[in-house]
């Protein structure tokens, strides 16, 4: 019986896409190259997608087989080699989907990917480009005039602006689902995977079924949160005729990642933000509900912490905590014909038993569990009524509802009007919201994957014992969740949701820059800065542009944004004989389902959540262990060495060629630079020349200086530099990934060096010389000691023994010459590089803690000695005791 569980790894990364006149063959394979799909794609349907998938696994010389028996069986005439019957289209990294409009089918493809975080080995991609291509062969195309504009409106969807990917990690979900799958009990996983092999048998699925000497693994994968899922409507109409891994999910929102530095070992900090696919749109065409109590501008906001030192789920340290915004659950909405900056707020429909409102926290509770703590920012007190008018529905709403709740499981309302508190010249905003966020993880806790630690045993706290959510044995659950709302959900709730997850700023910032784009049509008008009343007086100047920019984008384009999400996201079908989407008045009834059609039976207004739900509280009912869980499950077993379960092969890629330039964790925004002297300036390499004045904020600061004192000179072994002030204000994109993938690129770095004339050579060096040891430790005219000596002989003999050339080159010292690696040239051309080499012996303490690392690398801790015992033990009681 296999003895572990690990996530399943998409065979179908790098795909190329092949033509002939009848049929495209879309051949897909892993990273490594070493297993292939193949898709068959007919052409000569005008309107119909006919797709074959064999579900066979080829190997390389399959396919390149396959591929030549189709170009010679598909040339012109017979045993003509002069043209090919077979041409390659395009190369790329995953299918987007599938889409028809009033003519053929199209194709849509991801041509360009780049790499924005790491989360335990498993790699999240953004998008960079996307090709889109005509299925049917222009001889049986039906033309309609009307084609080419669908076409325009679909592509207004830009795909390379904020949508993310992963072959390996379901970003539809949180980090707390995906390891909770994982952790679940080995038997349950056994007859999971009996049953599905008995209701879908498949002889080609259960190729990968055969484990070598029991030491098999689990292989899971777990359908999809379709709620945060971008492209389930252009891959609805091939999900059940093609493998799972031709099936790649898409999210939209934002994704970035930094590095922090704790005591030397390094923290990966990432934050992921889903933007619901469901009643999305623009700013004031989307507000409110809708009748199945999806709410406009949802967004979940992850942030993970991980201990990057360690790449394993089950061996690595990780912790989430996980929060939501989102419009007001109401039927309201605002009228923007009248051209005003804000215009008023009206309330559509009268609901007083809270119908679209219990929708809404019925979903939350079986996604996140209880409590739900709902976060009101709007303004309470108005001399006309504008905001008020939503808090008093809530109010009313919550009220209602909570009425029927039992007791412990009660939504927890908190108003608090943030606007009125930052006029007050009296009252500290932040510290405000900090007393909130400390009260609110309270009650929700956060999801650690590991016990408490043994010292918080010794030395019990106050506030870790109040702390709230799930305690087992394998760590703590987050149950319940924050919802944050202002108005729009963007300026107030992004301060009040960084106050509680206390995250980089700058990374909360692009955080709130992106979301703002996407739905306001402009950056945050008001960032933390402000809140904190330290924002510099450029920033007002800002905040005018950004204001003007949103009401520009809210009054002329977000018309048309709109008719593109409806159009990309299916909410919209084009048809014959029917209106045009430009020429609908309104698309409310697209979005409002119960306006064209009579719903099944409405809930009950007393018992109004889902009894399933309610029963397992305060857990979340999507994490609980029961069958309808189970059911969205993919169980398989694999051999642990296999690679659609091997994060490791996955994530270090031993079979390519790599260059430390192009790796992505040294390309990764990092705190080291935040903390570095400022004599280092903008490269922290100790090799470049400076001046005694120089600092970081003086270089990043003046570019003028920057020209005048630095020259751009290319080198492999220096340090990226940070980005500049300018580049951080005015990206709205994360950029701290920063591999691109794509055909003919090529990593080049610079690195700055200082000009100086040959009669100011003494004088720099007289001033390079005296910082030398403050910032790293040594001064080059002190002595070497006897070990750092006898380390520099190793380092001097093996260069030479590399770069030798003859028998007449220099022998090392005899002072060294018993304790270094011996290479033994044994070619007999002088000129080659071949040597014999007698490895070093190594002791056996040495190897005995060399096995302890690799077993505790695996989860595998050694008991403590005696010693290690006693000297703990004598540290605790003369710290504490």
């Amino acid at each position: 019986m296999p003895t572990a569980a690990a996530p399943i790894i998409s065979s179908v990364q790098k795909l190329v896409l092949y033509e002939t006149r009848a049929r495209y063959f879309l051949v897909g394979s892993n990273n490594a190259e070493t297993k292939y799909r193949v898709l068959k794609i007919d052409r000569t349907e005008p309107k119909d997608l006919v797709i074959i998938d064999d579900r066979h696994v080829y190997t390389q010389q399959e396919v390149r087989e396959l591929l030549g028996r189709l170009d010679l069986g598909n040339r012109t005439k017979m045993g003509q080699k002069g043209s090919s019957g077979l041409f390659r289209a395009v190369s790329a990294f995953g299918v987007v989907g599938f889409v028809r409009f009033l003519e053929g089918y199209y194709i849509v493809l991801i041509t360009k990917r780049r790499k924005m975080a790491d989360i335990g080995g498993h790699a999240i991609y953004k998008i960079e480009d996307t090709n889109m291509i005509y299925i049917p062969n222009d001889s049986v195309r039906v033309t309609h005039p009307d084609e080419a504009r669908y076409l325009r409106i679909f592509q207004n969807v830009d795909l390379s602006s904020n949508f993310y990917f992963s072959y390996s990690y379901d970003l539809s979900h949180s980090l707390q689902y995906n390891l909770t799958v994982l952790r679940m009990p080995l038997e349950m996983l056994k007859s999971e995977t009996t049953q599905n092999r008995q209701e879908s048998f498949d002889i080609f699925e259960d190729e990968g079924l055969i484990t070598q000497g029991g030491s098999g693994v689990f292989g899971i994968c777990s359908e999809p949160y379709m709620k945060y899922v971008w492209n389930g409507e252009l891959l609805d109409i091939i999900k059940n005729t093609v493998h799972r891994d031709w099936l790649l999910y898409i999210i939209h929102g934002f994704c970035g990642q930094s590095k922090l530095l704790i005591y030397g070992r390094p923290v990966y900090v990432t934050l992921i933000a889903r933007r619901s696919s469901k009643f999305a749109g623009t700013r004031f065409l989307k507000r409110g509900a809708n009748c199945e109590g999806d709410v406009a501008n949802e967004v979940e906001t992850e942030q993970i912490l991980c201990d990057a030192s360690v790449m394993s789920f089950t061996a690595g340290s990780y912790s989430s905590y996980v929060q939501v915004r989102g419009s007001v659950p109401l039927y309201w909405s605002q009228d923007i014909s009248t051209m005003m900056p804000k215009p008023p707020i009206t309330l559509d429909q009268a609901d007083p038993f809270a119908h679209v409102a219990a929708l809404h926290f019925d979903q939350m509770f079986q996604r996140f569990g209880s409590p739900i703590i709902i976060l009101n920012l709007v303004k309470e007190r108005e001399k006309r009524k504008h905001e008020r008018i939503l808090s008093e529905e809530l109010v009313a709403a919550v009220t209602y509802l909570n009425q029927f709740l039992p007791p412990e499981h009660t939504i927890v309302y908190i108003p608090w009007d943030m606007a009125k508190y930052t006029k007050s010249k009296l009252c500290n905003v932040l510290d405000r919201l900090n007393v909130i966020a400390e009260s609110v993880v309270k009650k929700t806790g956060f999801f650690v994957n590991r016990p408490d630690s043994y010292c918080s045993i010794l030395r019990p706290d106050e506030k870790w014992n109040e702390l709230g959510g799930c305690v087992i044995p394998t760590g703590r659950l987050q149950t319940g969740i924050l919802r944050t709302n202002c108005v729009d959900c963007l300026d107030r709730t992004n301060t009040a949701q960084f106050m509680v997850g206390k995250c980089l700023c700058l990374l909360f910032e692009y955080h709130g820059d992106t979301l703002s784009l996407q739905y306001g049509g402009s950056q945050l008008v008001h960032r933390v800065k402000t809140y904190r009343k330290i924002a510099p007086w450029t920033q007002h100047s800002k905040d005018i542009m950004q204001t003007l920019s949103r009401y520009y984008s809210n009054a002329f384009s977000d018309a048309d944004r709109q008719d593109s999400i409806n159009l990309f996201l299916g909410v919209f079908h084009p048809t014959e004989g029917k209106p045009h989407l430009w020429e609908l008045p309104t698309d409310f009834y697209l979005h409002h389902k119960n306006t064209m059609r009579l719903l099944p039976t409405r809930r009950s207004y007393t018992y109004w959540w889902t009894p399933n739900v309610i029963k397992h509280l305060p857990l979340p009912y999507d994490e609980v262990i029961c069958a309808a869980n189970l059911k969205k499950l993919i169980v398989k077993t694999f051999h642990k060495y296999e690679e659609e379960i091997d994060i490791h092969n996955e994530f270090f890629r031993p079979y390519e060629l790599s260059s430390f330039d192009d790796t992505f964790c040294l390309a990764m925004t990092s705190s080291a630079r935040d903390f570095m002297p400022k004599t280092v300036g903008i490269d922290p390499s100790p090799f470049t020349v400076r001046k005694p004045d120089e600092t970081g904020k003086s270089v990043l600061g003046n570019k003028s200086n920057r020209e005048e004192a630095v020259l751009q000179r290319k080198t492999a072994a220096s340090a990226p530099p940070p980005p500049s002030e300018e580049a951080m204000s005015s990206s709205s994109e994360d950029d701290s990934g920063t591999d691109r993938e794509e055909e003919g690129s090529v990593s080049q770095r610079s690195t700055p060096v200082k000009m100086t004339d040959s009669g100011d050579s003494t004088k720099v060096t007289e001033n390079v010389a005296q910082p030398m040891k403050e910032l790293y430790g040594i001064n080059l005219s002190d002595g070497l000691s006897e070990e750092d000596f006898s380390i520099y002989s190793r380092f001097v003999q093996l260069g030479q023994s590399q770069h030798k050339q003859g028998k007449n080159s220099q022998q090392p010292c005899s002072r060294c010459s018993d304790e270094v690696i011996k290479l033994t040239p044994i070619s007999a051309f002088s000129q080659d590089n071949i040597y014999e080499v007698q490895p070093p012996r190594v002791d056996r303490k040495s190897t005995d803690i060399f096995l302890a690392h690799i077993q505790a690398s695996q989860g595998i801790m050694q008991p403590l000695g005696k010693e290690d015992a006693s000297m703990y033990r004598e540290y605790i009681r003369n710290r504490y005791l």
